[in-house]
């Protein structure tokens, strides 16, 4: 459908959010007649979302932005078996102390996105799945499902054709998952299921089930697979995922995560991670040459600030400029900090990178120094020996650690 009658429809295909609808018209006919409510479910298996996800927060945004009522679905239930959708291998299956642990991680960034108190409405699909009667279940909702529809899924497919076993629990995923859709049509009058590319067929599942149980006419809506310009999957740094938790990636990091896209990328992030006018975008897009480098710091202080705030973005953004334009020590980079007895007696170079997080273990440490990729005080470490103490301090008091040219940590001792 080329033209939606609908603001929130408009909003979302003008921003490149759309992948695939199902019944494209009728849905923008509700959209347009009034308030609709819709879902985006997300599973716990982590104690915070990463960049892949904020692409279906941004839609919830912008269902609320347009009028309408949007839910987060916490995973509680669906957490216990693990979405097998895009995975070679079976997840591993997390105790139910750390999946609340992650819920409650988690849910602290959707309050930057979604006002509670204007109607968003946050739920855990656990309150409906963890108490249901097996044989019942079955009975009622199972009797709606085909081995022969399930084995067509990309879910399923995609680790049959590898060869890769597909246990009973998560074959069940997809129907778990349908039934939540008919349990939030119920409970608060939910019609439409959004996700990623990969979802589209349990959404559909959803959809059916619905309409087979209850008469309801309910509708799916998918957004791109998240590729750069040159198809690789977005979301992944050097040092691994974007995180939206700040205790996972800090602002800085954050912020440095955004400005390091390619060129060719920056005109489609800003569309879909900020919301600056259309025609802003269109004009920073523009930029040729070095300019485009503006648009760059645009987008990172601008989703940036979304996420952790304004003052966050700004300090992030100021941090940059001081350490990578101006050649100077900003206060605004990422700290840890240290006792003062471990400065004094000194730290191993590859411990003080590990425990600022710059790498994973000591052996990437040593990997990056033959390379050359490590620094501190901004002078490249060529002794993996080397010890960190009260000498290398700075003036300001502090120790800068760097991991190649664009990411660095001080050390602060206390």
């Amino acid at each position: 459908m080329s033209a939606y009658k609908s603001e929130f429809l408009t909003v979302l295909a003008s921003r490149g959010f759309i992948h695939q609808v199902s019944e494209p018209d009728a849905l923008d006919a509700r959209a347009a007649a009034g308030p609709i409510t819709a879902y985006v479910g997300f599973d716990a298996t982590a104690p915070s979302l990463h960049i892949g996800n904020l692409l279906s927060i941004m839609m919830l945004r912008w269902l609320q932005k347009t009028g309408h009522h949007p839910i987060a679905l916490m995973g509680g239930g669906t957490s216990k078996i693990g979405d097998p959708s895009g995975k070679d291998a079976s997840r591993s299956l997390l105790p139910n102390e750390q999946i609340d642990a992650n819920i409650a991680s988690i849910r602290t960034v959707f309050a930057r996105f979604l006002d509670f108190s204007g109607g968003a409405i946050m739920a855990n699909n656990a309150d409906w799945l963890d108490g249901l009667p097996y044989i019942p279940f079955l009975r009622e909702v199972g009797r709606h499902f085909t081995i022969n529809r399930m084995l067509t899924f990309d879910s399923v497919k995609l680790r049959l054709d590898r060869e890769q076993p597909l246990t009973f629990l998560e074959f069940n995923y997809m129907i778990l998952q349908a039934y939540d859709f008919l349990k939030l049509y119920e409970l608060h009058g939910c019609i439409l299921q959004m996700g990623g590319s990969d979802q589209w067929g349990n959404i559909i599942n959803g959809v059916e089930l619905g309409r087979r149980m209850l008469g309801a006419d309910l509708f799916a809506l998918t957004t791109p697979l998240l590729l750069t310009s040159a198809g690789t999957k977005m979301g992944k740094t050097e040092s691994g995922s974007v995180w939206l938790n700040a205790d996972m990636m800090s602002p800085y990091d954050y912020w440095q995560s955004w400005r390091n896209c390619e060129d060719a990328d920056v005109g489609k992030l800003l569309k879909l991670f900020t919301e600056l006018p259309l025609d802003e975008i269109n004009r920073l897009t523009a930029l040729k040459g070095q300019e485009i480098n503006e648009a760059k710091k645009v987008l990172a202080t601008e989703a940036t600030a979304l996420l952790h705030g304004r003052d966050a973005a700004e300090t992030a953004a100021d941090a940059a400029r001081t350490t990578f334009e101006e050649r100077t020590l900003s206060a605004g980079l990422p700290t840890v900090e240290v006792s003062a007895g471990e400065i004094e007696g000194g730290i191993g170079v590859l411990t003080a990178f590990v425990k600022t997080g710059l790498v994973a273990s000591t052996g990437e440490a040593r990997r990056q120094i033959k390379g050359g990729g490590l620094k501190v005080n901004d002078a490249t470490v060529v002794d993996e020996k080397m010890k960190l103490d009260r000498r290398n301090l700075t003036p300001e008091g502090v120790i800068k650690l760097s991991l190649g040219r664009k990411r660095h940590v001080l050390i602060k001792p206390i």
